[in-house]
């Protein structure tokens, strides 16, 4: 009884969903992932940021080499890569040449991201003390290179996880896919909570604790993550061999198609370790301060980017079919309007509320450290709309099985990014210097990718509709800012403001206020967007009345 209780569970959190529904599932998925980040960044930030600097630093950069070879090789580079292959295996009828693929990929890679994790453990030493934190101190070093050790298990897992949730997405089964990450979380939660106060078992301390009971929260979030993704494999079907079957032509397809991409996804991370290595020279506490900046700046990129763009994406892959693509630009036009409406509004109320923001996480009564989190958050503010636009402006070349030209325009935009965030450091600018550099990177890029697509439309991607409803989106977003900066004036952030009671309420009273005038501004002037947004609470309001 019980276990049919647990598949019929499963079973309906692995329904079909609708473009509409798969957009809510994740962005509340994401919301959900983003506070528990939240809350877990400002425990770490209590417990270290503070009272111990350089221990944090050391824990933000061990973190870089594993990111940066899950990237690599995994990541964004397999959805994108694989659900088009995929899609068109399932669609055709051919199930078995759609799992046989799916097993020889996951295989491989699992398979390479397991010497690649042995590796390094070998090489932390030489990788963290001359290529990521050559600034960090001897201390800060050995702690960075040990935590490194630890947690480069993290490419072996992230790949398998990677792979099944592609699958649950490319089938539209987005449930366990959106709600991995929170889980991962949940598991550093537990290592700061827990493991940094010792391990004991049967009155034998097997680990004396401290900063590096974090980093074994990191594993057990990867392990929680995997059997989270494993649950949602229930009822798909899936056929699993333990063979690569390289004969399989969808499997070279995607050995194809995955190189480009990967190497775009590394292309971005250098840029990350290349901030890395120059924020490690600007004293304690600048390699997380710009690492937690970074990170409050890709909530709302997680929110809306890549929540929108994934939910679109799967539509963009079957409209992309059809001899006639008007279908597909009429798609990719309501996913870039959607995100571009709903980003430059959030990007406008970051920017006047960063300092509230950045008491979410780091208000700890180190006004040094919090100064400069929320003063680099500010020259990020911009990169927030250009990376959600990013997202589906890239997926726009993905749906066409095109991975090379947004790599190509990655290396140009991400090699100007590298050069200035070097020229700010050279001047003198600090880690605002970095945050300004990547908002210029990353509007560059979009532009680019955007003026491709255009060109390859002959200009019917970008309509004139679509100009003239940006445009106005421009001056609501204006008006927006003007209410917000008002309101951080009716409502200041104050110097004994240390508690989350706080901060909070006023932080959501200026983002309402905001957002109510956005909206207003939205409606005056016949913006589309809008338009379902008030029926819906209309709607709500008035549903009991006749």
């Amino acid at each position: 009884m019980k276990r049919f209780k647990f598949r019929s569970v499963v079973a309906m959190a692995n329904m079909k969903l609708s473009v509409k529904s798969a957009a809510i599932v994740l962005a509340s998925s994401t919301l959900l992932s983003a506070l528990l980040g939240l809350f877990r960044d400002r425990l770490l930030n209590s417990y270290y940021l503070g009272t111990y600097p350089t221990g944090i630093d050391a824990y933000t950069a061990a973190f870089t080499i594993p990111d940066f070879m899950f990237f690599i090789l995994t990541s964004g580079a397999l959805s994108v890569s694989f659900i088009p292959v995929f899609n068109q295996r399932l669609t055709s009828g051919n199930k078995k040449s759609a799992w046989e693929l799916s097993s020889s990929l996951l295989n491989l890679l699992a398979i390479l991201t397991l010497i690649t994790s042995v590796l390094i453990m070998i090489f932390a030493d030489p990788l963290i003390r001359y290529v990521v934190s050559p600034g960090l101190d001897e201390s800060g070093m050995i702690l960075a290179i040990n935590m490194t050790r630890v947690i480069a298990i993290n490419p072996f897992l992230f790949s398998i996880v990677t792979v099944l949730t592609s699958i649950q997405q490319a089938v539209r089964r987005f449930v366990f896919y959106a709600f991995a990450p929170a889980i991962y979380n949940v598991g550093i939660i537990i290592g700061i909570t827990w493991f940094t106060g010792g391990i004991n078992l049967f009155g034998w301390q097997v680990f004396e604790g401290g900063i590096m009971g974090v980093a074994l929260g990191v594993i057990l979030g990867a392990v929680l993550q995997l059997i989270v993704a494993l649950i949602g494999m229930f009822g798909l079907g899936f056929d699993y061999d333990f063979k690569i079957n390289w004969k399989n032509q969808g499997f070279r397809t995607i050995l194809k198609l995955l190189p480009p991409r990967s190497l775009d996804q590394g292309i971005d991370y250098v840029n990350s370790i290349v901030s890395t290595n120059l924020s490690s020279r600007m004293g304690a506490g600048a390699v997380r301060s710009f690492d937690q900046a970074t990170s409050l700046q890709s909530m709302p990129v997680s929110l809306i980017g890549v929540a929108i763009s994934t939910a679109f994406f799967p539509k963009l892959t079957e409209d992309v079919t059809g001899d006639d693509k008007s279908e597909f630009y009429e798609t990719f036009r309501q996913a870039l309007r959607t995100i571009t409406w709903i980003a430059l509004p959030v990007s406008i109320i970051a920017f006047f509320g960063r300092g509230y923001v950045t008491s979410f996480i780091a208000n700890i009564g180190n006004s040094d450290s919090n100064g400069t989190i929320a003063s680099v958050l500010g020259t990020l503010c911009v990169a927030i709309f250009a990376r959600s636009v990013f997202h589906i402006a890239s997926r726009g070349f993905y749906a066409y099985q095109d991975t090379r030209t947004p790599f190509r325009v990655s290396i140009v935009a991400i090699g100007i990014t590298i050069g200035l965030s070097i020229l700010f450091t050279v001047l003198g600018w600090g880690v605002d210097g970095l945050g300004i550099a990547q908002s210029l990177g990353a509007i560059l890029e979009i532009a680019i990718l955007l003026g491709i697509l255009q060109k390859r439309s002959r200009g019917e991607i970008l309509n004139k509709s679509f100009f003239r409803g940006f445009f106005r989106m421009l001056l609501a977003t204006f008006i927006t800012g003007c209410v917000a900066f008002s309101m951080t004036k009716f409502v200041p952030l104050m110097a004994t403001d240390t508690s989350l009671v706080i901060t909070i309420p006023k932080f959501l009273l200026i983002t309402a206020v905001s957002g109510v005038a956005y909206l207003a501004a939205s409606y005056f002037l016949n913006i589309d967007e809008v338009k379902p947004l008030l029926a819906f609470i209309k709607k709500v309001l008035f549903r009991n009345i006749k």
